[in-house]
């Protein structure tokens, strides 16, 4: 036991951040991959519309991306593993990031950067409307998700804001809900898990804690909203 402790310190001061970036980074070497492949004319796993294909990976990935940053309170409140609070806001910010390559691919490959019809969709077809807004919500937080912002904002007014992201994640279900042809079961996994991920803290605040979880007194306010 005392090995294991000392094995998660390490890994946790040495190791934490750089393996959850390699591992964020991941899905869009993947895809930058998938191009190489496909400009070179060789087999890959793009299909016949691959830039449908692509933009449909990113938004995905950004949703899947940030239901994993919904999920690392309850990791912690379960395992009693406060380091990996230190790698929320990073996750939270590649979420934003696949987003915003998800829309660029969107805006870029299919309305070929014509605000017009950009706004055309939003006005007209529902889960863009809820896609663009999911995204316009997420630009406060990625902006302030800085140790300078939070400075400047204070832990209190920072984390009232960051409580915007279960909107969001409710948005990006509905916006993947609404843009798949059909009953599919992507979207219904992405809605079960978002409902148990909210149902979770629902139910931790309701139902009173018999003991304190361990390693809970070294959270920090600022890390982001449970």
């Amino acid at each position: 036991m005392a090995q294991r402790s000392a094995f998660l310190r390490r890994f946790a001061k040495h190791w934490l951040k750089p393996v959850v970036l390699g591992l964020l980074l991941l899905p869009f070497f993947w895809i930058a991959g998938q191009w190489a492949l496909l400009f070179a004319d060789l087999p890959n796993a793009l299909g016949f519309e691959p830039v449908a294909a692509t933009h449909h990976f990113l938004g995905q990935t950004a949703l899947r991306i940030l239901l994993i940053s919904l999920a690392v309170s309850p990791f912690r409140e379960l395992t009693g593993w406060t380091p990996i609070l230190q790698v929320r806001r990073r996750i939270g910010l590649a979420a934003f990031w696949y987003a915003v390559l998800h829309l660029l691919a969107y805006f870029g490959a299919d309305l070929f950067f014509s605000l017009p019809a950009l706004w055309e969709d939003i006005v007209e077809r529902t889960y863009i409307t809820f896609g663009m807004a999911a995204l316009i919500l997420l630009v406060p937080l990625a902006i302030t998700s800085f140790n300078s912002m939070i400075r400047r904002l204070g832990a209190a007014r920072w984390r009232q804001l960051h409580m915007a992201v279960y909107a969001i994640a409710i948005l990006a279900v509905i916006h993947h809900f609404f843009a798949e042809k059909g009953l599919q079961p992507g979207p219904l996994v992405h809605a079960a898990i978002l409902t148990l991920l909210l149902g979770w803290r629902v139910w931790t605040r309701l139902v009173p804690k018999r003991r304190p979880v361990t390693g809970m007194r070294h959270e920090r306010a600022t890390d982001a909203p449970g």
